[in-house]
């Protein structure tokens, strides 16, 4: 059995649409899902503040490329939620575990059926939710045909993780 194409990657920018076509959002949705069972953990990102303070998020990445972040809550050992970046003190990090941990998170997120969409990539932001929490988004371009990495977290992954 041959496996099916994940869906390609764009670059670019698009430009300004006066009128939406929202026909195209289960198409977006249906790019995400097929796209969704391709996504790792990459190794987090650890930031050590000057008042002694951790702060760890974790890239999600597909084909070499980042999608977006998930925000790592060390007290508790799981994904914070979307907009929630957890700064801890007096815990210790340890990168492999937190992997493993969102690795397994990633095999129990689901699409949330919606959209959002941003104008400077011209995409639709599909949410991905675990346990009710909006953890990441998965941009897909306006057609609803490509993935659209997060460029400047791909950099970042690149400069600070490889």
């Amino acid at each position: 059995m041959v496996s099916p194409s994940p869906p390609p990657i764009r670059g670019g920018w698009g430009n300004y649409r006066e009128t939406l076509d929202i026909q195209l959002v289960p198409v977006a949705v249906e790019t995400a899902k097929a796209a969704m069972g391709m996504f790792t953990a990459g190794l987090p990102i650890i930031r050590r503040g000057p008042g002694g303070e951790v702060h760890a998020d974790v890239p999600v990445m597909y084909m070499n490329f980042a999608i977006d972040r998930i925000h790592y809550d060390p007290y508790s050992k799981r994904p914070s939620p979307k907009g929630r970046p957890v700064r801890a003190w007096g815990i210790e990090i340890n990168p492999q575990e937190v992997q493993q941990i969102i690795n397994n998170v990633l095999k129990e997120a689901y699409i949330i059926e919606a959209a959002e969409f941003r104008d400077p990539e011209d995409a639709w932001a599909i949410p991905i939710a675990w346990n009710g929490l909006i953890i990441m988004h998965v941009k897909v371009s306006y057609d609803g045909k490509e993935i659209i990495p997060d460029y400047g977290l791909t950099e970042e992954v690149r400069r600070y993780v490889i």
